[in-house]
């Protein structure tokens, strides 16, 4: 005799019902719990100084006027509010031709361009040769961490020593040629120069490292399959190599761009801005102003916000790009 199942009386049915989304809420509310110190630290450090450095970029804000305690006695704030003053002084300095900041666009725009470049081609071309069949090949790799594992004020005290005219190794080397040394500290265009060539060393490492593991992701079927058609070397890197890599070249210049617009501390321990400001990118600039006396924080607030805009911009911008090179391919 079959045994027919009973359906759930309405009011069962409606407490399972709830007993479920209690039970849902009693998950959410210990997950909630567990990111609490999260999202706390980030309201604390990520969000509260962003509110505050939005508010002062609207005003004149300096270290002569914001509110002061000395012991019991509190002197109150009396910057006032101004605008968009700030944002008009910065942009009207950058594209008016006799200002003493009219460079700061062109280095910066430079400094990231030429970065960026050196970068890509030095890290695929590293990876490139890490990624065949070699002796020694996981030693190479560890080395090629090294830069990268170092702390930025350390590798650019050690290259500063290197660039020094008189004992540096460089000069040096060039003098026992016969060859005159280089002025890296008195000549623009040497000293934009050294700063490269530090970055680039220190950024290689990373880029080299996400592209071996990209190249790594390839299928060796591909390549056997393309060496039986008869593709030579240089079509196979054209046609699967470069294809292949695409998503993740895209994503790591990406993020390579924004770290290096983002880079201080090798600009200012090895030329801070110098000579005659021809090293001076955006964020150098901004340190000036805001950190340097006179401590002009609204002026300086405003710097932030508008590298951050720059920074969303252009990663708008490349995202759509990689978009639509993804849709043709």
């Amino acid at each position: 005799m079959a045994v027919v199942a009973k359906t759930p009386r309405p009011s069962a049915r409606a407490d399972q019902i709830r007993r479920e989304r209690i039970q849902r809420l009693k998950i959410t509310g210990r997950a909630y719990l567990w990111l609490s110190p999260i999202i706390i630290s980030m309201v604390v450090i990520v969000a509260y100084p962003l509110i505050q450095g939005l508010i002062y970029s609207f005003t004149n804000a300096d270290q002569s006027n914001v509110a002061l305690h000395l012991g019991a006695i509190t002197l109150p704030a009396t910057y006032k509010f101004i605008g968009l003053q700030n944002y008009a002084s910065i942009i009207g300095d950058w594209f008016n031709p006799k200002s003493d900041n009219a460079h700061v666009l062109w280095i910066t725009f430079l400094w990231v361009l030429l970065n960026a470049i050196f970068h890509f081609v030095l890290g695929l071309g590293l990876a490139l040769v890490l990624n065949r069949k070699m002796r020694l090949r996981s030693i190479y790799r560890m080395l090629l961490m090294v830069p990268w594992a170092m702390p930025q004020y350390i590798a650019a005290f050690a290259w500063l020593f290197l660039f020094n005219q008189q004992y540096g190794f460089i000069d040096v080397m060039l003098q026992n040629i016969g060859l005159p040394a280089i002025d890296w500290a008195s000549d623009p265009n040497w000293a934009l120069a050294s700063i490269i060539i530090v970055n680039v060393w220190l950024g290689v490492p990373f880029m080299t490292v996400t592209l071996l593991g990209g190249l790594q992701s390839i299928p060796d079927e591909m390549y056997e399959a393309s060496a039986i058609d008869g593709a030579s070397r240089w079509q196979q890197f054209r046609y699967i190599t470069l294809p292949m890599l695409r998503p993740i070249a895209f994503l790591v210049t990406l993020l390579d761009v924004i770290w290096t617009f983002n880079v201080f501390a090798v600009i200012f321990l090895i030329t801070a801005g110098g000579p005659f400001s021809s090293t001076t990118t955006i964020i150098v600039q901004a340190w000036r102003v805001a950190i340097q006396t006179p401590q002009r924080f609204g002026l300086g607030s405003a710097y932030g916000y508008i590298i951050l805009a720059i920074l969303l911009v252009f990663t708008l911008f490349y995202s759509r790009m990689l978009r639509a090179n993804e849709a043709i391919y």
